[in-house]
């Protein structure tokens, strides 16, 4: 699965957060459909069902034929499955109403709640336990998801479970390690395009559906055994592309794998398969190769869904990714056609971390989220065109990791799951990014060879089964000649960000006398000290200009690269000494390790005089080290805006601009004082009006400016009439498409400052009649600054049952506008009042939306600590009294208060 952090790969805009460590077998109530009905799963539980049963396949029938009615809730679903238990007594797992129980064909009385379904069955003998029931279609993006097209009113299904919403849909047992072989049976109506992990190999007609429309019933493949999270089905009236992947195989045979890719019709016109089946045949080929083993799952289709909570996920044969983020119906950068190729890859890599071979228990989830995350950024480097790819995950990838990391919610790589509500919280910034992070630093340490050499074992040893840590260290090891017990207590098991700084000592000649770098520990006593295997680059500055636009700029060229091991607290870099004084002492260049990095002074100040560095990748480190030290007040907001606001204008690399821009505007709104915090968003604003007049018509550059002078409107009404200029026509910005988003980002920015009307935005509603409208102009609408608005959208998430997963954040976005703090402040004790009985009504997903998305911040009240400030008071006081609350719902209260209690002290510190 692909989670996304800030412009990333698989929860769009909104990563999810580890929950806590608790007591095992403890029981906990969860969101759910049904209020009050525990959804929770334990370990304990699971394994005490993986001792006991022995499962031989699954047969799913469904039957979706009525799905385009909007008042039909629900669909039928049977499952049948082939097992044996050693006690004689099982517990299904199924969240909707079971009508009956069969075993081997004898009706059972059914003993369901809702979410258990007890069954006794003949002990030790095999048997057929067949559940009828009916499952309810969703709205949250768990489960059986249904999106009725707002562009053409036509209705789309598809399912997604990681890690435990397959009980939404057919009766099972919801944990990874009891996999099997599914054969799916699934009846719709005959025109649409229905499939699922297997292929098609039969179709029968069925009764037509209460519209009258012609049905079908259709068996697939039965698939090898996986895991029921990666089971998939989806229908619905997709247009569809087909290609076939091929290679000849030693005996001279060939492998072939049929290619598809689906989207819905309305986004056909600005869908483009020609470039995503390259990147698809180029994947197939690196991982052929490098993994030794073949594609498994006979097909390989990718569906591009509506509403989707994630940014892909991994299906085996049907891969499912979010149109939103990877559909370009507007103008896209070159930054997000790296991204989209990242997340191809990453879900690729996946058909064998996660799919051939699955974590037994999500305390392993690192098995294949950390591999993914790394082999997808490796496979995009060195199959792709991007071969930059390291860069973005420096400064994307890497920042999402540091700044979960640094929360006091943070765990080791190897975390303590008790639950599936702590599965849910875990797939976050530590078990993707850090543990790819690291994963780097153990190609660097055992050799790249040797890694991949160690995961070809893996594959052929475990394939199709499920593992843990010690299963993987065994063929690393094996294959690496390495012991690497040091290295995983090190890395694996411990918490916190290593922060390197160097410290350098001048001979009087003006050379190197000595050169230490310094280790901080961490963890959460401080007393953690990891070996680095890292680069020291050494700059030197020279009078040449290097790239477009910096011409007679002085330049930053690298004198000196030192590989060497960082051990402890304090190593001497020994082949510094002697070396003339460099500008510029980069720890940590190449990023081969997971650090945070300091620069000392003279660095510093040479950055402020050039950005100018060849690398992309060196510029990523630096951009990553100040950005560190902003979010750690060791540099003001103000001199951070500066740098940004300097250097953004020569930043070649799109990936690199987009981040610091971005983080330039969070740093002018949430860690300057109030009273630097408009000056500063201006200067990013006029920044970006004239940068992207400046740039190249057309290209990832104006976008990235444009896109933020948008985003820095929307608290700043200074350009406010040369925006209804843009948007009337009579000011024309060369090359920048004034396409959908781009519109309503424009609109917004009025509306939010006060200078649209209602009429206005339904005006441009009635113009755009593109699917992705609707949300936009409800986003739009809810940004309008007045209390008003605010009251509808606040009760819009909290009283209507049915609001999707996108409505509430639309809903949430307007609600939380930069710079409508005064409007907003007075909802802290209702959305305090709310979280609980919130949290137990809805499912996971809308609830964590609600609570992310209504969370208020604050600014530092003069003449108070960050610790008194009345928002930080009130969140604590909520802590202390719900000390009982879901471990997930506290997870996200403790870590917005964190982050808001970082802001609070950038802000004192000016």
């Amino acid at each position: 699965m692909a989670v996304g952090a800030h412009e990333g790969c698989c929860r769009p805009e909104a990563s999810p957060h580890p929950a806590p460590a608790e007591t095992e077998g403890a029981p906990h109530r969860v969101s759910g459909t049904l209020t009050g009905m525990d959804t929770n799963l334990t370990r304990a539980e699971c394994a005490h069902r993986s001792a006991d049963v022995t499962l031989t396949s699954y047969r799913v029938e469904l039957d979706v034929s009525d799905a385009t009615d909007p008042q039909e809730a629900t669909f039928s679903s049977v499952t049948t499955i082939d097992l044996s238990s050693a006690s004689g007594h099982i517990v299904l797992d199924f969240i909707g109403e079971v009508t009956g129980v069969d075993v081997d064909g004898q009706a059972r009385d059914v003993d369901a709640d809702g979410a258990r379904v007890r069954v006794d069955v003949p002990a030790g003998a095999p048997c057929a336990v067949t559940v009828r029931g009916r499952a309810r279609y969703s709205r949250s993006g768990e489960g059986m998801h249904r999106f009725v097209d707002p562009a053409d009113d036509r209705v789309y299904l598809y399912t997604q479970y990681e890690p435990s919403d397959s009980r939404r849909v057919f009766a099972c047992f919801e944990q990874p390690d009891l996999k099997a072989p599914f054969t799916f049976v699934v009846t719709g109506p005959d025109d649409w395009e229905i499939r699922s992990n297997g292929a098609e190999i039969a179709r029968e007609e069925s009764p037509a559906n209460r519209a009258g429309l012609r049905c079908s019933r259709r068996t697939f493949a039965t698939t090898p055994p996986q895991s029921t999270y990666l089971t998939c089905v989806i229908a619905g009236p997709y247009r569809r592309w087909d290609d076939e992947w091929s290679r000849t195989v030693a005996d001279g045979s060939h492998l072939r794998v049929p290619l598809a890719l689906l989207c819905r019709e309305s986004l056909a016109a600005a869908f483009d398969p020609e470039n995503l089946f390259e990147l698809t045949k180029a994947g197939l080929d690196h991982f052929d190769t490098a993994f030794a083993y073949p594609y498994p799952w006979g097909k390989y289709d990718q569906i591009f869904v509506p509403e989707y909570n994630l940014g892909a996920m991994e299906n085996p044969g049907l891969v499912t990714f979010s149109d939103q983020a990877y559909v370009y119906e507007s103008a896209a950068t070159r930054s997000q056609y790296e991204g989209r190729s990242n997340t191809l890859m990453h879900e690729m890599s996946h058909m064998w971390f996660g799919d051939l071979v699955t974590p037994r228990w999500w305390d392993e989830l690192w098995l294949k989220e950390s591999f993914a995350d790394y082999m997808g950024t490796a496979a995009n480097a060195l199959a792709t065109d991007f071969t930059d790819a390291w860069t973005p995950f420096c400064v994307r990838r890497k920042a999402w990791a540091y700044e979960q990391d640094q929360l006091p919610t943070t765990h080791p790589i190897v975390a303590d799951i008790p639950d599936i509500e702590a599965a849910r919280q875990n797939f976050d910034g530590i078990t993707y990014a850090k543990g790819a992070s690291v994963l780097k630093q153990l190609a660097a340490y055992v050799g790249e060879e040797e890694f991949y050499e160690g995961a070809r074992r893996y594959f052929a040893r475990h394939a199709f089964g499920s593992t843990t840590l010690p299963d993987l260290l065994a063929t690393l090891e094996e294959a690496s000649g390495r012991e690497l017990g040091p290295w995983v207590e090190q890395w694996l098991h411990t918490t916190g960000v290593s922060e390197l700084t160097p410290r350098v000592s001048l001979a009087d000649d003006g050379t190197i006398a000595e050169l230490v770098v310094e280790q901080a520990g961490s963890g959460a006593d401080g007393d953690v000290w990891r070996d680095h295997r890292l680069v020291v680059g050494l700059y030197d500055l020279d009078g040449e200009g290097v790239g477009d636009g910096d011409e007679g700029r002085r330049v930053l060229r690298r004198r000196a690269r030192l590989e060497l091991d960082v051990t402890g607290e304090r190593t001497l870099v020994e082949e510094a000494t002697g070396l003339p004084a460099p500008a510029l002492i980069l720890v940590n260049d190449d990023d081969l390790t997971y650090a945070k990095v300091r620069l000392d002074e003279r660095s510093l100040e040479t950055i402020r005089g050039t950005f100018a560095i060849e690398s992309s990748l060196t510029r990523a480190c630096v951009w990553s080290a100040l950005w560190n030290a902003c979010r750690d007040a060791l540099l003001p907001a103000s001199d951070f805006v500066d740098l940004v606001c300097r250097h953004a204008p020569t930043e070649s690399h799109v990936g690199l601009l987009t981040a610091a821009l971005g983080n330039a505007l969070t740093a002018a709104r949430s860690y300057a004082p109030t009273e630097r915090r408009e000056e500063l968003v201006r200067r990013i604003l006029d920044l970006s009006a004239e940068q992207m007049r400046a740039a190249e018509p057309g290209s990832s550059t104006q976008i990235v400016f444009a896109r933020t002078f948008v985003i820095a409107a929307l608290s700043c009404d200074a350009r406010a009439t040369e925006i209804r200029a843009l948007l009337e026509g009579t000011d024309v910005v060369d090359g920048l498409a004034m396409d959908s988003m781009m519109r309503w980002g424009l609109w917004r920015a009025l509306v939010a400052t006060g200078h649209a009307s209602e009429a206005d935005i339904d005006a441009e509603r009635q113009r755009d009649t593109g699917s992705p409208a609707r949300i936009r102009h409800l986003t739009v609408q809810s940004s309008r600054p007045d209390a008003a608005t605010k009251e509808r959208a606040f009760t819009a998430v909290l009283e209507d049952p049915d609001v999707s997963n996108d409505d509430v954040t639309a809903y949430t976005t307007g609600f939380s506008t930069p710079g409508h703090g005064p409007l907003t402040e007075s909802y802290l004790q209702r959305y305090l009042d709310a979280l609980l009985p919130f949290w137990q009504s809805r499912s996971q997903e809308i609830a964590t939306r609600m609570v992310d998305g209504f969370f208020l911040g604050g600014d530092l009240t003069e003449g108070q600590g960050v610790e008194e400030q009345p928002v930080v008071v009130a969140l604590r006081t909520w802590l202390g009294d719900h000390e009982d609350a879901p471990a997930a719902l506290r997870r996200l209260v403790v870590e917005q208060l964190a982050l808001l209690e970082r802001a609070l002290r950038a802000q004192a510190a000016g």
